[in-house]
């Protein structure tokens, strides 16, 4: 009840949601684990990727993790994110809080389009080729006059989305009026009013997903309707106060229940489906059931993750020791420079005689432990990226 009172006080603005930052370093560091799994599981897309065979469970061990992950971890993300921009709109009025996200969001965005992310695909992936001997250089000017650099903004993608996410709010007129009035607080959802949510995610996903849109800005526009809902989830539970009043037996439950029967769920429909003999295409959208089945889990799957992990960390995580304030302090940081770190760890283990599964863990590891190090060592201390990490 103590960390549910403080919780209470956070919410109300006294001091930071430190349960919150708890979960958003979280996030960040299965943000590293879901790069480490694209570079050995053939399911996903990276700069860099060392695959080999793998068994039928290493397969599915890889599946699982990496489609658990895409279902609600970067949604948990936007949440959080819409879930910080009512109270900084109406403090900062729709100029300065553009002004201030375009600072924050965009030039982290123009960074890694122009510096960063030229600089790990040229010396750490590899990922420039030419058929005659190049520089950088020439290839930073080729990369900017075929346009590629529009598609290259890496995991920013994410800033890029929440700087339109939170423009639209702005413009759709989100401040309110009086910052300081009192509002009536709605009660928490309750379960009948998540399936609902859930089911209309699920809905908006296999409409979009009927079209197989185009990756725009290297923004999978495929995942939008998902990242969408999460935001303005977000913007509504802080205006009603929710994050305090959310039931832990209700968030828990969810959590424990969803995730066994979502498993076997997802097993059926992976094997009823044919994804297990190739027939991968009718998951992916169109006019399938497979689609429409898959929709629905990973929309289930969200909410239950999301509202069980909310609930959980209020409960269990509602302070920082020294610890978890490192973690929370370096992780956008690291969320901006992890590529390269990931790409150079994943070459120094290739000649590692050991299992796909073994060395996504080990690249993890070394990856996120380094990369925090070396944020709080390096990057944040440099002066031109300090006031933007």
């Amino acid at each position: 009840m103590a960390g549910i009172q403080v919780s209470r006080e956070r919410a109300a603005g006294t001091a930071r949601l430190l349960f919150v930052d708890n979960l958003r370093w979280t996030m960040i560091i299965l943000v590293i684990s879901m790069h480490a799994a694209d570079t050995y599981s053939p399911l996903g897309n990276w700069y860099y990727t060392d695959r080999s065979p793998l068994s039928p469970a290493a397969l599915v061990a890889f599946a699982a993790w990496q489609m658990y992950l895409q279902s609600f971890f970067m949604g948990l993300l936007f949440f959080i994110a819409g879930f910080f921009v009512p109270r900084s709109l109406d403090r900062k009025g729709p100029r300065q809080f553009l002004r201030d996200r375009g600072f924050r969001l965009g030039l982290p965005v123009l960074f890694y389009m122009f510096v960063l992310g030229p600089l790990t695909e040229y010396y750490v992936a590899h990922s420039w080729t030419s058929t005659a001997p190049t520089s950088l250089a020439n290839e930073w000017i080729k990369h900017i006059r075929n346009g590629q650099f529009l598609q290259e903004n890496g995991p920013l993608w994410f800033c890029l989305a929440l700087l339109i996410f939170s423009a639209a709010y702005a413009g759709l007129g989100g401040r309110r009026r009086n910052p300081r009035a009192a509002h009536a607080e709605a009660p928490p959802p309750g379960t009948g009013t998540l399936i609902g949510f859930a089911l209309a995610m699920a809905a908006a996903t296999f409409a979009v997903r009927l079209f197989r849109p185009p990756t725009v800005l290297n923004m999978h526009l495929a995942d939008f309707p998902q990242y969408i809902f999460l935001f303005a989830a977000g913007i509504i539970a802080a205006r009603g106060n929710w994050l305090a009043k959310l039931p832990y037996r209700t968030g828990l439950r969810w959590m424990l229940w969803t995730l066994p029967v979502g498993f076997a769920a997802w097993l059926t429909v992976l094997f009823a489906g044919g994804a297990f003999h190739g027939n991968l295409n009718a998951y992916g959208g169109g006019w399938h059931w497979q689609a429409a089945a898959m929709n629905v889990w990973e929309s289930f799957t969200c909410v239950a993750i999301c509202v069980g992990l909310l609930v959980l960390y209020r409960r269990k995580r509602p302070s920082q020791g020294r610890l978890a304030r490192f973690l929370s302090a370096n992780a956008f940081s690291v969320y901006v420079f992890h590529p390269p770190i990931v790409i150079a760890a994943a070459r120094l283990l290739h000649n590692v005689p050991a299992p796909p599964l073994v060395k996504f863990a080990a690249l993890t590891a070394i990856a996120a432990a380094v990369t925090f190090v070396l944020s709080e060592v390096v990057f944040r201390r440099i002066p031109l990226l300090r006031a933007i990490l």
